[in-house]
């Protein structure tokens, strides 16, 4: 009778977890996929299964996998971390490495001139993606930083991007309904295209009270040795900075800085 009378659930518990018709690959990149937003530095286990959806037993499973390579860290608190072994494989990447390592000479220069926050980005997807992120005491708080993605249409780095990315990627920047984090943050198609096709003229993207009030960012594109645009450069300062000539300048130097450190042969690359 007791065997009996446990089935049902056993069975109701089976049938939940075959409804996932994911494979193991997908549960195990679900996982993964948790901790790619911003403020998931730390998840407990409940949450991670969830913004997996996965069941709780089979998260359990997983995460201790997870765990048990590297790829996942448990703190003292309970709590989960991303571990050094997904690090170590990220900047083993050939193109993000040696993007950073041509560009930290040249990030640090601009941090030395400016002392405000500065940033290197790259196109991940919908996302800006930051590889390089260089800061003091006196600079701005923001919420960005080294492995952090931010939306295009609402960064500094963003927008050059979103410039530089084509057709398609800005149909499907659009589909994915824009976020108007702010009253200034741009999220309609005809003022949108305009900005970007401006920022392509100038070369350079100006972004003031669009992701964090009294912020302020500058950026401009990194090209490389074919001229296609592969990164940006931008500080981020107090709202007030906007009006200093001089910060467009500083970034669009950079920028020109490292595109010639990747092998861009002539300003005629960069129109």
């Amino acid at each position: 009778m007791a065997g009996s009378a446990r089935r049902p659930r056993d069975r109701c518990k089976a049938e939940a977890v075959d409804d996932d018709r994911r494979s193991v690959a997908a549960k195990v990149f679900a996982i993964a996929d948790a901790f790619d937003h911003p403020g998931s530095d730390a998840l407990s286990l409940t949450s991670i299964a969830q913004r997996a959806g996965l069941p709780l037993p089979t998260a359990h499973r997983i995460v201790g996998e997870w765990v048990h390579w590297g790829g996942l860290t448990r703190g003292d608190d309970g709590l989960y971390r991303v571990g050094l072994r997904f690090w170590m494989l990220g900047v083993r990447a050939a193109s993000p490495r040696r993007l950073r390592t041509v560009a930290l000479p040249h990030l640090e220069d601009l941090y030395e001139l400016t002392r405000e926050n500065v940033h290197l980005a790259v196109l991940d997807q919908q996302s800006a993606l930051y590889l390089e992120h260089l800061s003091g005491p006196s600079a701005v708080p923001i919420v960005s930083d080294v492995g952090s993605r931010l939306p295009l249409h609402a960064t500094g780095v963003g927008l050059v991007l979103l410039a530089h990315g084509g057709e398609d990627l800005f149909q499907s920047t659009l589909a994915s309904r824009p976020t108007k984090f702010l009253p200034r943050t741009m999220t309609d198609e005809r003022a949108l295209r305009r900005r970007l096709a401006e920022i392509r003229t100038v070369g350079y993207a100006l972004s003031v009270n669009e992701m964090t009030d009294d912020s302020f960012s500058v950026a401009s594109p990194v090209r490389d040795h074919t001229g296609e645009v592969v990164a940006a450069v931008s500080i981020v300062a107090h709202a007030r900075a906007a009006s200093d000539a001089r910060l467009p300048l500083a970034v669009q130097i950079a920028a020109r800085s490292i595109s010639r450190a990747l092998g861009m042969r002539s300003s005629r690359d960069a129109t």
